[in-house]
């Protein structure tokens, strides 16, 4: 004698539903925040001649560019020498040109942030090889370009840091 089937119980697989997508639900986002920052692609001769880039290695071991917040009063250009400045501790640094502006997002907690970073291209000047990180970089350190190229994490700087080479073989010859 055959078992008759038990009916499907319509309720179990929407509480299976909810469970999953209940899990990974983060908290809605209830603010956007603009933050705008400056930062540069300081550059150096190397001892052989070659361009060197100078990049700092931040808390999440990315390589990157030294860059920062704006503050009330600052212009971009004078925010990106600040934070140059502080963040490597170069003492003397010539801002060449603007080499453009790069847009990003990220969440930070419940706020959508959204970041606008205006780039320079900077020469490093004076004594190059003293070079400290702040605390929170996990490095800091002068590269061949075509290393600093293939370190870069993010793919918009990579750009402005080939539009930067480009300037400075053209300002050389």
């Amino acid at each position: 004698m055959k078992r008759p089937k038990k009916p499907a119980n319509p309720i179990k697989p929407v509480k299976a539903i909810r469970k999953f997508v209940g899990r990974n639900k983060r908290p809605t986002i209830s603010e956007v925040v603009k933050e705008p920052t400056a930062g540069g692609v300081v550059w150096r001769r190397g001892a052989k001649g070659g361009i060197e880039i100078l990049l700092i290695q931040d808390a999440k071991n990315r390589w990157t560019i030294p860059k920062g917040h704006i503050e009330p009063g600052e212009t971009a250009k004078q925010t990106a020498e600040r934070e140059i400045c502080e963040e490597t501790g170069l003492v003397e640094v010539q801002m060449q040109r603007w080499l453009g502006k790069i847009h990003f997002r990220y969440r930070r907690q419940q706020s959508l942030v959204l970041m606008t970073t205006e780039i320079y291209l900077v020469k490093a000047v004076g004594d190059t090889d003293k070079i400290t990180p702040e605390e929170w970089m996990k490095g800091i350190t002068w590269m061949s370009s075509a290393d600093a190229l293939d370190k870069i994490e993010y793919d918009d700087i990579g750009k402005l840091i080939l539009i930067g080479l480009k300037h400075i073989r053209q300002s050389s010859n």
